[in-house]
């Protein structure tokens, strides 16, 4: 089968970077599905990846986890899935990625394709989805209100894709006003038409931005990027009492400054579950069903936004260059082999 990998980790403007190469298909066993990949979207935790994991004993290491596609064979132990189905999942950090015509995955992290988008339109969103979804509700519990601006959450990088399905969720299943934060005008116009309330710029400092609106502290307080820069804003402006969650890697983080308001700290990495195997792992095919739900009802959308070509070599190296440059919107995904 035709596959995307890298054996030397590092910086994406060499040619080795990602390779186009040849691999064994595999085989469905326990409870596995193969799925035959159909299209993909690429996540900064791709770039991340490529850049400082080395595969383990000098083999390949495929990247990719967004994928949507179809269910080609079962293993013996599947209990949910048939060959045919059309299904949508963002896979293991532990396991070959999706960057390949076709991939295994555990039918517990797996969710039946949104009937009314297309291959493409669905890959853009699994990742993120989870993402955004066990922040929101099994992280920051934003249906339990805070005692001080529980009516009001802060997303930082709203554009981005957690950022925007973020905010698309909450809209569709709470009340809160949502603020979000953009800084060039084709962002700050995507992240309203996301369903932001309210837009401020994170090249400027966000507490006097915040405090500007007059709505009061923001009970809640979503990073998805660039913590470190704006941590000093973030003590400042959320309300005493509040929940800060963040996914991004600061490389140091001085919780201590978060005491004075006793404001809760929340880290959310979506291949926990998986990583570890937790009892509760099939969740996230739960709520990946319950996204589509809410895709196919109207409710949410897609945060695609480009279709970049083929699943190739060339084509995923510029991606990835486009993501690290910190530019894209929304997502980008790829389609076919």
């Amino acid at each position: 089968m035709k596959a995307v990998a890298y054996k030397t980790p590092g910086p994406i403007d060499r040619e080795d970077a990602l390779q186009d190469i040849t691999l064994e298909a595999p085989k469905a066993e326990g409870r596995d599905l193969l799925v035959k990949i159909a299209a993909v979207s690429v996540n900064p935790v791709d770039t991340k990846l490529r850049l400082g994991a080395a595969p383990e004993g000098g083999g390949w290491r495929v990247l990719g986890f967004d994928a949507a596609g179809g269910v080609e064979a079962v293993g013996p132990a599947v209990q949910s899935f048939k060959p045919g189905d059309a299904v949508f999942y963002a896979g293991s950090i532990a396991r070959p990625g999706t960057n390949s015509e076709y991939h295994l995955v555990d039918e517990r992290i797996v969710g039946r394709k949104p009937a009314s988008l297309s291959n493409t339109e669905a890959a853009a969103l699994p990742l993120t989805a989870i993402t955004a979804w066990e922040m929101l509700f099994d992280r920051l519990d934003v249906k339990r209100p805070t005692p001080q601006g529980g009516n009001t959450i802060l997303v930082i990088g709203g554009a981005g894709g957690v950022g925007s399905i973020t905010i698309q969720l909450l809209r569709a299943l709470t009340d809160l006003t949502v603020i979000a934060t953009a800084s060039r005008p084709e962002t700050q116009d995507w992240v309203r038409e996301c369903g932001a309330h309210h837009v401020i710029d994170h090249r400027q400092a966000l507490a006097p931005q915040v405090g500007a609106l007059g709505l009061g502290a923001p009970g809640f307080v979503f990073s998805t990027t660039q913590t470190d820069r704006h941590f000093a804003d973030i003590v400042e402006l959320i309300a005493p009492q509040g929940r800060f969650g963040l996914i991004d890697d600061p490389e140091v983080l001085n919780a201590m400054p978060l005491k004075l308001k006793a404001i809760s700290l929340h880290w959310e990495l979506m291949f926990t579950r998986s990583l570890f195997g937790t009892p509760d792992m099939a969740q996230q095919g739960k709520l990946l069903n319950e996204v589509a739900a809410l895709v196919d009802a109207g409710r949410i959308r897609s945060t695609a936004t480009e279709v970049a070509g083929k699943i190739d070599a060339a084509t995923l190296r510029a991606v990835h260059a486009r993501i690290e440059s910190g530019s894209a919107r929304g997502k980008i995904v790829l389609e076919g082999f």
